[in-house]
């Protein structure tokens, strides 16, 4: 069986996939960056929605195409609505996402993370400080976030050289990105391919919008702008998806 790599022109096909299919995304999201989550995921074409509710989860993540968790913000409710979101998810075969955000500042926190993962998340993204806790991941698509991203499966590595260092200094770019993936996992089956192609499209429309921008203030609105705004031709013209060996 030949083994498939990412490339610029298939971030462009997905991308276009996304637009055309519009794919309902839920999110439980840190608080801090749902809006600017929402934003994201709806500027390249997706459905966001927000709620945390016990009483809704449900009908929410049932009508969704994909789930992304974000540990942000927790309490001991959310936490209750986390494990009832992934359970629906699982019992229907949505793909969904945990970023363990924080989980290398709190053993609870950690320790909820490894239940998570226990669940058999599609992908598991964090940077470099929560992956180490976290180690390998069986059976799902490992991502270090950092200046590079690292993206791991079972058969193939890649890293992903696009973004800006102004990205680190906007809040919550982090957790739009993983809205992005979210979305193209919605109409993408292999995971490691559109979490590639989606960390690609983000730091190339980084890589344009800083262009326009004085500083991270002005770089916000104009990162969005960009994943609106991005074409095929600047995906393929800029995207730099690398192969990585073992």
């Amino acid at each position: 069986m030949t083994t498939t790599f990412p490339t610029a022109a298939k971030a462009a096909e997905i991308l276009e996939r996304v637009r055309q299919t519009r794919p309902r995304v839920h999110c439980l999201m840190n608080t801090v960056v749902q809006k600017f989550t929402a934003d994201g995921i709806t500027v390249v074409g997706g459905i966001p929605s927000m709620t945390t509710s016990l009483e809704e989860i449900e009908s929410f993540v049932t009508k969704a195409d994909a789930l992304t968790v974000n540990l942000g913000t927790l309490d001991a409710e959310r936490r209750k609505v986390i494990r009832l979101a992934i359970e629906i998810a699982n019992a229907s075969g949505k793909p969904w996402i945990v970023d363990p955000v924080h989980c290398d500042y709190s053993p609870s926190r950690l320790e909820f993370t490894r239940e998570l993962i226990a669940l058999s998340p599609t992908i598991v993204r964090g940077n470099r400080a929560e992956m180490s806790l976290i180690g390998d991941v069986p059976d799902a698509v490992r991502i270090e976030t950092g200046p590079v991203d690292h993206l791991r499966d079972a058969a193939r590595s890649i890293r992903i050289v696009n973004g800006h260092p102004w990205m680190a200094k906007v809040t919550g770019t982090g957790c739009l990105s993983g809205g992005v993936i979210a979305a193209f996992m919605a109409v993408e089956k292999d995971a490691l391919t559109a979490a590639a192609s989606a960390l690609a499209v983000t730091g190339v429309s980084a890589e344009l919008a800083a262009k326009h921008a004085r500083g991270p203030g002005t770089f916000e609105p104009a990162f969005l702008d960009a994943l609106s705004e991005i074409s095929g031709e600047d995906i393929t013209n800029h995207a730099r998806i690398e192969h990585e060996q073992g």
